[in-house]
């Protein structure tokens, strides 16, 4: 065999196993996540659980997703999902309060005709009240049910040397406020005070008062000397024609 051959099928060989790496790289990242995936710690956070279908045969019938009883939260709300149904789970009635027991788990169901098909993803928006001040990460374990009758659970925390699991579960990284800069609407959103964000503007508006007082002044010297430069160019073209 010559040397040519061999070269030319170690690059085929090759070329075919980086088809294949990129392939299981793909898949592998295709997992179940919140985003955006940062949150106030003890406040409350406005995001969606980005489900996408792994499954090239198959389409996804149902997603859940369960909250920690060690941090009970305050409140919880889901945005309307067309073609999906919504059911809530509570943890247990405790005897020794009187509070509504906080919520454990949610599971979107697809009515007839929806679901999540091949190459295909959705999100599932979700309001969370009252997160946890003692914790750096909040996790969220998903469950995910094909049509086929396959379920895959989202449910490896993170791992202490940083590498990711097989099937890390969706969660939310927590970080301290801004140090009152900032005032949160329940919402997870975050607006500037009233009375710096006026003084801004007004630093703004004076800014941009003068900034077109400015190019006024040189857009009217601009033309006062072109005008003058017309009028030279007209008066020698008279005295040229006289000679």
């Amino acid at each position: 065999m010559s040397t040519f051959c061999t070269a030319r099928r170690l690059g085929g060989a090759l070329a075919l196993a980086g088809v294949f790496g990129l392939a299981g790289a793909g898949t592998a990242l295709a997992h179940v996540t919140a985003v955006p995936d940062e949150a106030t710690s003890g406040g409350f956070a406005t995001f969606a659980l980005r489900v996408p279908n792994e499954r090239p045969d198959a389409g996804t019938v149902s997603v859940s997703v369960s909250f920690p009883a060690e941090y009970p939260l305050s409140s919880v709300r889901t945005r309307p999902q067309p073609g999906w149904t919504v059911e809530v789970e509570r943890f247990e009635e405790s005897e020794e309060s009187d509070q509504e027991p906080a919520v454990s788990t949610i599971t979107w169901t697809a009515e007839d005709g929806a679901g999540i098909a091949p190459d295909e993803f959705q999100e599932f928006s979700l309001s969370l009240g009252g997160l946890p001040t003692d914790t750096d990460h909040f996790v969220m374990p998903a469950v995910q049910t094909y049509d086929s009758g396959e379920v895959v659970a989202w449910d490896e925390p993170p791992t202490e040397d940083g590498e990711e699991p097989a099937r890390p579960a969706p969660m939310l990284t927590l970080v301290e406020g801004d140090g009152g800069h900032g005032h949160g609407d329940g919402h997870g959103t975050t607006t500037r005070g009233t009375e710096s964000g006026d003084a801004e503007s007004e630093d703004a508006v004076t800014a941009s008062g003068a900034q077109d007082d400015t190019a006024r002044l040189l857009g009217g010297g601009g033309l006062v000397v072109g005008a003058l430069g017309v009028g030279f160019g007209i008066g020698a073209m008279l005295r040229a024609r006289r000679r």
